[in-house]
C-alpha cells in the first residue's frame, strides 16, 4: 500500500488530454444569520399584531360599506340619525356596564359595609369560593337591561338636545357658549334616562348588597318589590340617582367634548384627515379622562344611592333617611370605594365612547366632537 502513488492533476491531463478535470475545493458551510424574530421575539408579535389590525380594519370597512349600502345614507339630525345614535348608546352602555359587574358588585358591598372586605382581590376570592364565578356577576341582568335603556336615551337624547339648544341659541351664541349647551343637553337627556333606569337600579343594588342575593333575576326582583312596596318601592332611590347621574353625565359629555377638541387642536392635522384608528383612539382617551372626572364628581351620591336602596326604612321620608344615613357614615363614609370607582368609571367611560363612536363610523356618521366651528365652515 505504501508503494502506491496518487496521480497528480498534471499526470491525468497528459494521459487523458480531452477529459476535463477539476479540483474539488472544500466549500464553507454558510453561516446562518439569526432572524429578527429569534433575536427579538416581541418583534414578531408586533408584526403579527399589525397584520391582524390591518385585517380587522379591512373587515370593518367591508362590513361598514355593506351596512351603509343596505340601510341607506343617514342624514345628520334626521330621525334615522337619532335612531342610530340611540342604538349606539344601547350597545355602548349595556355591554360595558355588564362587563364591569364584578367591580360594581364589590364597590356596592363596600359602600354599604366598608369592613366587609379588606381589598377587591380578597372580595372576589371570597365571593367566588362561596358562590362560584356566577356569584361574581351577581346583578348582571338588571344591569344589562337597565343600562341598555338608559344608554339609548342618554346618547340619543344628548344628540337631540344638543341640536335643540344650539338652534335656540343661534349659530353665534351656540359657538360661544358651547360648553353650556353640552351641559344642558346632557342634563336633559339624563333626567329622562334615569326615570327608566331607576327600577332596574333598585333591583340591582338589592341583589348586590344582600348575602345571599335577595333575588335570582330581574323579573323576580321587579315583581317582588312591587308586591311588597308598590311602584314607589322601585323609585325610592330616584332623587339620589338624579343627584349621582345628572352631574356625572354633564361632566361626562362636556369634558369629553372639550378633551377631544383639545387633542385634535394639538395634533398636526385636522380630524377629518385621520383614519378610523386614530379617531377611535382619541375617543377612548377623551372618554377615559372624562370618566375619572365623572367618578369624583358623582361618588358621594353613588354611595347614598347604595345606602338608600339597601337601608331605607319602609315609610321613611327621603330627607329623614338621608339625614340618618349621613349621621351613620359621616363625610368620610361618602367616599368609600372611590379608588375602585375611578378605575371602573374611567375604563367604562373610555370604552363607551370607543364603542359609540365606532358604531357611528360603522353606519357612516362622524365621531363625536373635535371640530371647531371655524374648521367646520372650511
Amino acid at each position: 500500500m505504501s508503494g502506491l502513488v496518487t496521480p497528480t492533476y498534471a499526470t491525468l491531463s497528459a494521459v487523458f488530454p480531452s477529459t476535463p478535470f477539476s479540483v474539488a475545493v472544500p466549500q464553507k458551510t454558510p453561516r446562518l444569520q439569526p432572524s429578527v424574530a429569534s433575536l427579538y421575539p416581541y418583534a414578531s408579535i408586533s408584526e403579527e399584531a399589525k397584520k391582524l389590525g390591518k385585517e380587522a380594519q379591512e373587515e370593518f370597512r367591508h362590513a361598514s360599506e355593506a351596512t351603509q349600502k343596505k340601510a341607506g345614507k343617514i342624514d345628520m339630525y334626521s330621525p334615522k340619525f337619532y335612531a342610530a345614535c340611540t342604538l349606539g348608546g344601547v350597545l355602548a352602555c349595556g355591554l360595558t356596564h355588564t362587563a364591569v359587574t364584578p367591580l360594581d358588585l364589590v364597590k356596592c358591598r363596600r359602600q354599604v359595609d366598608s369592613k366587609l372586605y379588606r381589598s377587591n382581590i380578597q372580595a372576589w376570592r371570597t365571593i367566588s369560593s362561596a358562590e362560584g364565578i356566577r356569584g361574581i356577576f351577581t346583578g348582571w341582568s338588571p344591569t344589562f337591561f337597565g343600562y341598555c335603556v338608559q344608554g339609548g336615551i342618554k346618547y340619543g337624547g344628548y344628540e337631540f338636545f344638543k341640536k335643540f339648544y344650539s338652534d335656540l341659541a343661534g349659530p353665534e351664541k351656540a359657538a360661544r357658549y358651547k360648553t353650556a349647551i353640552y351641559l344642558a343637553g346632557s342634563a336633559s337627556a339624563e333626567f329622562i334616562a334615569d326615570i327608566m333606569l331607576c327600577p332596574f337600579e333598585s333591583v340591582k343594588v338589592r341583589m348586590q348588597t344582600t348575602i345571599p342575593p335577595e333575588f335570582k333575576g330581574t323579573t323576580e326582583g321587579l315583581k317582588s318589590v312591587v308586591a311588597k312596596e308598590g311602584l314607589n318601592g322601585l323609585y325610592k332611590g330616584l332623587y339620589p340617582l338624579w343627584g349621582r347621574q345628572i352631574p356625572y353625565t354633564m361632566m361626562k359629555f362636556a369634558s369629553f367634548e372639550t378633551t377631544v377638541e383639545m387633542i385634535y387642536n394639538y395634533l398636526p392635522k385636522s380630524k377629518d384627515q385621520y383614519g378610523t384608528g386614530v379617531q377611535t383612539t382619541v375617543s377612548f382617551a377623551g372618554g377615559y379622562i372624562a370618566g375619572i372626572l365623572c367618578a369624583i364628581v358623582s361618588h358621594p351620591a353613588d354611595v347614598m344611592v347604595s345606602k338608600l336602596n339597601a337601608n331605607r326604612l319602609p315609610g321613611e321620608a327621603f330627607g329623614a333617611s338621608m339625614k340618618r344615613i349621613y349621621g351613620e357614615i359621616g363625610f368620610v363614609g361618602l367616599w368609600n370605594g372611590l379608588p375602585v370607582r375611578i378605575v371602573m368609571i374611567g375604563t367604562l367611560t373610555g370604552l363607551q365612547w370607543l364603542l359609540y363612536d365606532s358604531f357611528k363610523l360603522f353606519v357612516g356618521l362622524p365621531t363625536t366632537g373635535g371640530l371647531a366651528p371655524e374648521k367646520e365652515k372650511k
